[in-house]
């Protein structure tokens, strides 16, 4: 009986293993992808020294003056590429999170489709993932709070700053950064700890902007004059 028991263990030890066995010609190609993504914001990171820069431009095999000449063009040539890429997966194997591609491979495909203009169609694909660990929900929040800022509605948990080219009062063109507006902000770092975010809000904000970065919580109404003055 116990030479029986041993070898049901055994059987669904081994099923266990296979249904969680990572799939290694995906993670390559998903790694490959959030080399890419990654490196080309970092070129655009304040912190990134001189010598780095020319290490990743090397690295992506990416020409520098090219790079110098089209810069974002760039970089929305291979979003565009990799969105493609990233649907033709989920479509193929739904969303690619930790069990199929283990950490952080999980997490490329969510970076693809926050940089893309397509987060409204996957943002319940997200927050499936989320809700079920393939992913950490503090990108789900993240997401969550692009794609409201992107719909001129009010974020949730404070993850998303913005810049606007705007006119100061003699009319002359400025440009502001400022944190989307937040609902209930008084609430908002308990929210941001629920979703599992290790900082609090104004420790974000200073993240984003710099130490010296002075908030001021600016109200919808306030970011669309913003906006509206520079047309």
């Amino acid at each position: 009986m116990k030479k029986i028991v041993a070898l049901l263990f055994g059987i669904s030890t081994l099923l266990i293993n296979a249904q969680q066995k990572v799939n290694e010609t995906l993670k390559k190609e998903l790694d490959g992808i959030m080399k890419e993504d990654q490196g080309f914001r970092m070129l655009y990171t304040s912190d990134t020294t001189p010598e780095k820069r020319n290490e990743i431009l090397k690295d992506l095999n990416i020409d520098q003056k090219e790079f110098e000449k089209r810069g974002w063009e760039m970089v929305a040539e291979h979003d565009s590429l990799n969105i493609k890429t990233i649907e033709r997966i989920i479509s193929q194997y739904g969303y690619p999170g930790k069990t199929l591609v283990g950490e952080p491979t999980n997490t490329a495909a969510w970076y693809v489709i926050q940089h893309s203009t397509k987060i409204g169609k996957y943002l319940p694909l997200i927050k499936e993932a989320g809700k079920k660990k393939e992913i950490p929900f503090t990108l789900v929040a993240m997401m969550e709070d692009r794609y409201l800022m992107n719909q001129d509605k009010e974020q949730i948990y404070g993850t998303q700053g913005k810049g606007e080219m705007t006119k100061d009062k003699d009319g002359k063109q400025i440009f502001v950064n400022f944190v989307w507006p937040v609902e209930d902000l008084k609430n908002v770092n308990k929210r941001r700890k629920e979703a599992g975010f290790d900082v609090t809000f104004e420790e974000n904000v200073k993240r984003m902007f710099g130490p010296d970065f002075k908030y001021e919580p600016y109200t919808l109404k306030q970011v669309l004059e913003l906006r509206n003055k520079n047309k």
